[in-house]
């Protein structure tokens, strides 16, 4: 009786802040339960609609006639409906711009080609194959940008989603910790529940729940289809929204992905290591772009070295033996962030010998700089290492290079670190950076390792960008 007490109660609180989350032409009436997703599609569309007015008028500057090409407008937006570039969103719990860079790719492709044909119908001569090259690229850049911002807009415009989790356990505290460390998924934890694993009560509870709240989240180690088959079935009367968390998580190693045959949903593991030619793609991909990267950056260095000479006494850059492939110490390279006798201090800001896990990450260390804390929040401290990923000594994705005498201190269960090479950036920087506990470092690296693919190393870079430049977790 207790337990169905506090279940109401969690119910009709979570019903009364869903309320308030609701703007008030929303909150009077029940015919509009996912008016968020329905503004996002809008500005979405909205953004989608600049970016072909910017591509067209890049293909078609020099083309007399080419207002045909503006007749193609309604039709890049079906393209993109097609394209699924509108529904994304919703259906995920986390999705970024950057994860639908093959689709706006391909969207831009097709909108190009609609453009030539029009053109060609109506009798106008194309432009040149090197203006539609220009235009597509374009297109590609202004949809990744102007999307970006219309998600940053439609987040700020619209309340969260009002959450609750269903389950206990680590799986629940994981999914409760993500919640904070994502906050572009733009949820609220209103509560979390537990319901029973039987009986009408049950039924009734979790009817209660999916009316109460926008979305449930099901994060438990022992998933009951009945309780699942249930939530749906609710969730869908109500117009909420259902996620479930995977009870395999950092259990089965390989990566899991969901098929179907007919109507069986299939869990496909990846148990396959990575191929030679993947990893040999790999370097050449580290080569080329950090050779490029240091190229562009070259007029950063002379910058960054004067300055760090005007703050304060020492060298300009810092050296440091660290754990590479096998365990195997190279010297790391970065631009001097602390005071030049830090290495010697180290004693009086943390005793290694009385650490709990071997990392320590300090929000206020006092041998940093006043440079080095600017250097530090931008990351632009790490861009001497492209040299040593020029040398092999790290690539440009990976785990963190640790400290040698941390390593020592690493148990059985830490050491898969090791097993590729150290990286720039990789899973931690664009998972929450200093934010992160160990454990959590660990299970972010452990992931990337097991799950290593160029592709994930290519979206990986690109979300460092967006993270670097806004700080966060920096320290």
């Amino acid at each position: 009786m207790q337990e169905e007490s506090r279940v109401e109660s969690i119910v009709a609180d979570v019903g009364k802040r869903r309320r308030q989350l609701r703007p008030p032409d929303v909150a009077a009436t029940d015919r509009l339960p996912w008016w968020r997703d329905a503004l996002r599609r809008r500005m979405l569309a909205l953004a989608d609609a600049g970016t072909i007015v910017v591509a067209v008028l890049v293909a078609t500057s020099s083309v007399a006639g080419a207002g045909w090409a503006f007749a193609t407008v309604p039709l890049w937006i079906l393209f993109a409906k097609l394209f699924g570039l509108y529904d994304r969103d919703h259906r995920a719990l986390r999705h970024l711009t950057i994860d639908e860079l093959a689709s706006l790719a391909g969207w831009a492709a097709s909108g190009v080609i609609l453009v030539v044909l029009t053109l060609d119908v109506a009798g106008v001569e194309p432009p040149p194959d090197w203006r539609l090259l220009l235009a597509w690229a374009v297109a590609v850049l202004s949809a990744t940008i102007l999307r970006s911002i219309a998600r940053w807009v439609w987040r700020r415009v619209t309340p969260p989603e009002a959450t609750i989790i269903v389950g206990e356990g680590p799986l629940a505290s994981s999914m409760r910790r993500k919640l904070e460390l994502f906050p572009d998924m733009h949820l609220l934890l209103v509560d979390h529940a537990q319901p029973a694993a039987e009986g009408e009560g049950s039924t009734q509870e979790l009817d209660g729940l999916a009316e109460a709240a926008d979305r449930l989240v099901v994060a438990s180690e022992r998933i009951d289809p009945d309780v699942v088959e249930q939530l749906a079935a609710s969730c869908r009367e109500h117009q909420s929204k259902l996620s479930v968390v995977s009870p395999l998580r950092g259990r089965s190693g390989a990566l899991a992905r969901l098929t179907q045959v007919a109507d069986l949903q299939m869990i496909e593991l990846d148990t396959w290591d990575v191929s030679r030619s993947t990893m040999m793609l790999k370097r050449a991909f580290d080569v080329i772009v950090s050779a490029a990267l240091l190229t562009l950056l070259s007029p950063l260095f002379p910058l960054i070295a004067l300055l760090i000479r005007l703050d304060s006494r020492g060298p300009v850059f810092f050296s440091q033996r660290r754990a590479g492939l096998g365990g195997s110490p190279f010297r790391m390279y970065k631009f001097r962030t602390m005071a030049w006798d830090a290495e010697e201090r180290l004693g009086e800001v943390v005793s290694l010998e009385d650490l709990i896990e071997p990392m320590f990450k300090l929000r206020q260390d006092p041998r940093v700089t006043r440079l080095g804390r600017l250097l530090r929040r931008f990351s632009l401290d790490e861009l001497p290492q492209l040299f040593n990923v020029l040398k092999g000594d790290m690539s440009l994705v990976g785990p963190r290079p640790e400290e040698l005498q941390l390593v020592e201190r690493y148990g059985p269960e830490h050491r898969f670190r090791l097993e590729v090479k150290p990286g720039m950036t990789g899973p931690m920087q664009v998972c929450g950076r200093g934010e992160l506990t160990f454990a959590e470092r660990l299970a972010v690296e452990h992931d990337y390792i097991e799950h290593m693919t160029l592709a994930r190393d290519l979206r990986i870079l690109l979300l460092t960008i967006p993270v670097g430049l806004s700080g966060n977790g920096a320290f």
